[in-house]
């Protein structure tokens, strides 16, 4: 008799695990510029807090390389529509996902699983969380985090010697996203990532019907951000076009008011969501985590 009470209380709750795992949907998340998918301070910290407060849950923190060194490298190094592409082709190979995905994107890892939603709707994107990316790009190298500052050196040399010239876009991450407002002609044309997946040199109807496709997109701006340049880059705002001083928020910008990727509709519709968070770039409390980006991937 007490055996088969045993079992079927194993098999009770053997349900209950099958169910949360069911109901629990998929987190699909990509690092920063100098980081790595399973560093305990970071990647695999987040991981962990999530696993812990949503039961069941699958989480697939994206690694670009064959190790660690390789992903870190290639954070700098490989061309950005070369990694969209090999995430792309990780998704579409994991059924754990085939069901559709909530993503969440840190730094520049934000604007990357954007290109991932605008480009690769198969398996579907449900919610964009970019807690700290820079949508519009960034025109200015301010530091760099953790011990990648004499990589920063350089890139910053390399920047200023010429962002858009073909060897530097095709190698440099950092270049793909550079957006000089001072010679806005040059980004449009030259520009390989940034200036495509923001509809800058013309309107792929594809790319506006993915990413409106979205439940929610969840931008993140830090207020005390001392790493990007301009900080409201991270709510898809930028410098007013002709000069670096002056920025304007992403109702002003011909991206939206030409509606040119569908914000505007998402916006009405209210699928963008602006949080705003105080501290330096990534810097949070595991408590605003929870309140605040949580409740997107429940």
């Amino acid at each position: 008799m007490c055996s088969a009470k045993m079992a079927a209380l194993s098999a009770a709750v053997l349900a209950l695990r099958l169910c949360c795992a069911a109901a629990a949907v998929p987190l699909v998340i990509w690092h920063g510029m100098g980081d790595t998918c399973c560093n305990p301070l970071s990647m695999g910290y987040i991981r962990k807090i999530v696993e812990s407060k949503i039961p069941g849950i699958y989480v697939l923190s994206l690694q670009i390389g064959s190790n660690l060194i390789q992903d870190m490298e290639n954070s700098f190094f490989m061309n950005a529509n070369d990694q969209v592409r090999e995430v792309c082709s990780q998704l579409a190979k994991d059924p754990h996902l085939k069901g559709g995905y909530n993503s969440m994107g840190f730094s520049q890892g934000g604007q990357f699983l954007r290109a991932v939603a605008q480009r690769c709707p198969s398996p579907p994107m449900l919610n964009l969380i970019s807690i700290g990316g820079q949508h519009q790009g960034v025109y200015g190298f301010p530091r760099c985090p953790g011990e990648s500052s004499h990589i920063c050196d350089w890139i910053r040399k390399t920047l200023d010697l010429g962002a858009y010239t073909q060897a530097v876009q095709e190698h440099l991450v950092q270049a793909e996203y550079w957006h000089d407002p001072l010679k806005e002609d040059d980004y449009r044309k030259n520009s390989i990532f940034l200036a495509d997946i923001n509809q800058e040199r013309g309107i792929n109807e594809t790319y506006k019907k993915n990413l409106m496709a979205l439940k929610k997109f969840v931008m993140v701006k830090f207020l005390n951000d001392t790493m990007v340049d301009p900080p409201i880059s991270e709510w898809f705002g930028f410098y007013r076009s002709g000069q670096a001083k002056e920025t304007i928020p992403l109702k002003e910008t011909s991206l939206y008011t030409e509606d040119r990727l569908g914000l505007q509709e998402m916006d009405k519709a209210g699928k963008l969501v602006f949080l705003g968070v105080k501290g330096d770039h990534l810097h949070f409390s595991e408590e605003w985590f929870y309140t605040s980006i949580l409740p997107f991937l429940q």
